[in-house]
């Protein structure tokens, strides 16, 4: 069974796995009928994906999907404008121009009718500024607003409630749940919250691209303490590793580099590469992050201050690995 984008169910019969799969929707969409069942000796009705399956073709599945999705968002799109909500008729009326929103309509007996929009914001290609960008699939970001319908006794409309969703993958860059949304002040509509929105995202955006080389730089000036990284990410700078030692004691030293780095610090983590556990992995130490610091400082002073830290840190590490060790026996 698949999970068809939150629209319904892809069932496949297990015991004739070769016929056409079953969709079933749910029961807020049960008059969305997309394929109309022919009459027998109908040949002038429309083939679709599913009355013209083949089991060996596996592309046929995925096309049923997006044909399917393309008929849900044209269906949801027309139960939207038989909305009887002025406030929501005026909204649409404002987005017309832009292209690629999708709409829907959630209700229910035990749940207040709501109208949802999801506004594809930002006509940049976020993967073109990113060097290097591992990225399969164009990044993009959406702006979810929730409008309430038929409350017609309120007096002045409220704010409709406001999500951003992204792309899984853009964490690696940009944290959604750190950017603090603009106000929607009283009266303001869809065609005026978007721009200011989008105008705060983009150059986020651009700062959140312009850390990486910051990223880069710290960790390029560790190298001569540390020596090269044994592993490190190249694309978004996020992480590096270094073999060192302590006289005859050799250790790992992990670095993460938070996104706002380096407004915050990095955790540091140290792994012992000859005490292991029980059940023979590397006695690691807890995060680290009581280390001298300062955003202000130069990337030569940040790798400096942390080294003459693990100098001694390293001793107390060794300590706690032979008594873990201790603890085994």
């Amino acid at each position: 069974m698949l999970f068809l984008g939150g629209i319904g169910d892809v069932i496949y019969n297990a015991l004739y796995p070769l016929v056409a799969p079953d969709i079933i929707f749910g029961p807020e969409d049960d008059s969305f009928r997309p394929f109309h069942p022919a009459a027998e000796g109908d040949l002038k009705s429309p083939k679709n994906s599913l009355s013209d399956w083949n089991c060996k073709d596996p592309t046929r599945l995925l096309s049923l999907i997006l044909e399917l999705r393309e008929l849900y968002m044209n269906y949801q799109r027309k139960r939207v404008g038989e909305v009887d909500d002025e406030r929501v008729k005026f909204e649409i009326s404002t987005i017309i121009p832009r292209e690629g929103i999708e709409m829907y309509v959630s209700s229910g007996i035990e749940k207040t009718e709501e109208v949802k929009f999801a506004v594809p914001l930002l006509d940049v290609d976020i993967n073109k500024m990113v060097t290097g960008c591992p990225w399969r699939h164009q990044q993009k970001i959406f702006l979810q607003v929730i409008f309430p319908v038929g409350r017609k006794y309120m007096s002045a409309p409220s704010a409709p409630r406001l999500k951003l969703v992204s792309s899984p993958e853009l964490k690696a860059l940009f944290s959604m749940e750190d950017f603090r949304l603009p106000s929607w002040l009283d009266g303001m509509c869809m065609a005026e919250y978007l721009p200011i929105l989008e105008d705060m995202l983009q150059s986020q955006i651009v700062d959140a691209v312009s850390l990486i080389d910051v990223r880069r730089k710290f960790i390029v000036a560790l190298a001569p303490l540390f020596g090269r990284p044994v592993e490190a990410d190249s694309v978004f700078c996020r992480k590096a590793t270094f073999l060192t030692s302590s006289g005859v004691f050799t250790f790992l030293v992990h670095f993460s580099l938070p996104l706002q780095f380096p407004k915050q610090q990095p955790a540091l983590i140290l792994q012992s590469s000859q005490h292991f556990n029980s059940i023979g992995i590397p006695i690691k130490s807890p995060i680290l992050t009581e280390f001298p610091w300062s955003p202000r400082w130069e990337s030569s002073e940040m790798a400096d201050r942390i080294f003459d830290f693990l100098v001694e840190e390293c001793l107390n590490f060794k300590k706690y690995c032979n008594e873990s060790l201790l603890q085994q026996r």
